[in-house]
């Protein structure tokens, strides 16, 4: 199946789109974190690597099938996700965001001194498993679940979290478990998307995980609209074909870059899509049938 895909779309365009599907895949889980939760996460890069880096030793070291590792590289960044989860029971906001960020840049500083990782050379000859096929059926299979899990019970725990942690702990709703879990989930995705990542690239290296990285991730919830999952996606559109459509203009790419952040973030202060979900879409084409059948 990839092969006759490949005949049909150019490789370098076959390229974006499968990176644009492992971006979706990731930031559907900070989404949950950040954009559904509440919980300001701004270290999602390092559960990237903990799961590119597991699944990449597992296969190129140890010769430990593809979805095994790929499993398994998704289950250490979860786990990983859980101990991260603790401390935002106690903290929040700003101070939540700076314990993110130095958990990313203690992950990257590991691997630059990791012997089994190939230190800040980076693991090459990573079996290449990631395909068109396996990156959609993941990704529809991720979109499905997350528009499931927000729509029922535990996903408004989600949101009533977000709006105000008291008053949904006030309605018996268990907040301690909740932000946990939030971390969990997110990270479990970002490990997924990770380890699809190393399979496709190659090569991967400390520096493919970097702070920027994660400021990358977060732009494209922020950008789309927190808590959206249509959202969601539109900004991992955006912002991973931007910079390969200003290649042109590789001197000035990030100007305009920020540029069109900035506008984006002033014009639309709540994203392109602000708080909309994928039923709400739904129910808006449903209501546009009835009007029709009316007239």
């Amino acid at each position: 199946m990839d092969q006759l895909i490949s005949e049909w779309i150019d490789p370098y365009y076959l390229r974006i789109i499968i990176l644009l599907g492992i971006n979706i895949i990731m930031v559907l889980g900070l989404n949950i974190t950040t954009g559904v939760t509440g919980q300001l996460s701004m270290g999602h890069a390092g559960f990237m690597s903990l799961g590119a880096y597991a699944s990449a030793i597992l296969t190129l070291k140890l010769g430990a099938p593809f979805w095994l590792a790929l499993l398994a590289g998704a289950l250490v960044a979860a786990a990983f996700g859980f101990l991260i989860g603790l401390p935002a029971l106690r903290l929040e906001g700003d101070y939540l965001a700076i314990v993110t960020i130095g958990f990313a840049e203690i992950v990257r500083v590991f691997f630059l001194n990791f012997e089994p990782g190939g230190k800040a050379v980076g693991l090459s000859g990573i079996p290449k498993e990631t395909g068109f096929t396996l990156v959609f059926i993941i990704t529809v299979a991720v979109i499905c679940l997350t528009t499931w899990l927000l729509r029922s019970r535990l996903g408004r725990a989600f949101y009533a979290l977000r709006e105000n942690e008291i008053a949904a702990a006030a309605c018996g709703i268990n907040t301690t478990s909740l932000k946990v879990g939030s971390f969990v989930i997110g990270a479990f995705l970002g490990g997924l998307g990770g380890a699809l990542y190393a399979h496709y690239m190659y090569f991967i290296s400390p520096q493919d995980f970097d702070f920027s990285r994660s400021i990358e991730m977060l732009n494209m919830v922020v950008l789309g609209g927190l808590g959206s999952i249509p959202g969601t996606i539109l900004g991992a559109c955006i912002l991973t074909a931007l910079p390969e459509m200003l290649r042109v203009v590789a001197d000035y790419r990030m100007l305009f870059y920020g540029g069109l952040l900035v506008l984006l973030m002033i014009f639309r202060p709540n994203g392109l899509l602000g708080d909309m979900r994928l039923y709400d879409l739904k129910k808006r084409w449903s209501k546009k049938e009835v009007k029709t059948c009316e007239s």
